[in-house]
């Protein structure tokens, strides 16, 4: 007599881990465009097309997720953006 059994059982796999942060930035009143698309390009290292985008977010939503990863990448990310009176924070 056999006592096998043959299941399927599904698995739901999040991308994000317990690690993984993400970098915010938030709208303001100061910072122009062009110097939020920029500073994309330089610190995160976006294409001009997806840091444009980000930041048509950034304005109509107040705030845009523009990178994720874990605290060691994004912490300087964040200082660098700070430097340049960009509001972000790491949630």
């Amino acid at each position: 007599m056999s006592t096998e059994v043959e299941f399927d059982e599904k698995v739901s796999v999040n991308s994000k881990t317990d690690l993984s942060k993400n970098l915010v930035i938030y709208n303001d009143d100061f910072n122009t465009f062009e110097h939020v698309i920029d500073s994309l390009i330089k610190v995160c290292k976006h294409e001009h097309i997806q840091a444009e985008q980000c930041t048509w977010i950034i304005h109509y939503n107040g705030k845009c997720a523009v990178k994720e990863g874990d605290m060691d990448d994004l912490l300087p990310m964040r200082r660098a953006l700070s430097e340049r009176g960009i509001d972000a924070k790491i949630h």
